[in-house]
């Protein structure tokens, strides 16, 4: 996984997730990745060693993999997003009969 795709995850991750987050754990996760702070910048505004925000943030990413793992959110929400999309598609193309339909939909019931 590049970093981008890594940013990319741990940033959807965080949007379905920061909810179960610490403050600290949200201040550092939106500052890092959201804001593009490094860690110096976040270790002096909140007057920490650069040490312990990398910690910190290393610990919420598991955190915030640990829940996906478990929940499976964002899993859902990629299926989801392709599913439709792939409506979408059917639709353009005028191949969305009513059996078409229903199978989309099952796709869609089933990740519930």
């Amino acid at each position: 996984m590049t970093m981008l795709e890594k940013t990319t995850r741990i940033n959807y991750l965080f949007d379905f997730y920061q909810a179960l987050l610490t403050p600290k754990q949200q201040n550092y996760m939106s500052l890092y990745y959201l804001d593009d702070f490094s860690l110096g910048e976040i270790a002096d505004e909140f007057q920490v060693s650069r040490q312990a925000v990398y910690d910190n943030i290393k610990r919420t990413e598991t955190m915030l993999e640990d829940y996906e793992e478990k929940l499976k959110l964002f899993h859902k929400y990629q299926k989801r997003k392709q599913i439709t999309k792939q409506m979408k598609r059917c639709l353009d193309d005028g191949k969305l009969d009513k059996v078409m339909l229903e199978y989309y939909l099952g796709l869609l019931d089933e990740l519930d």
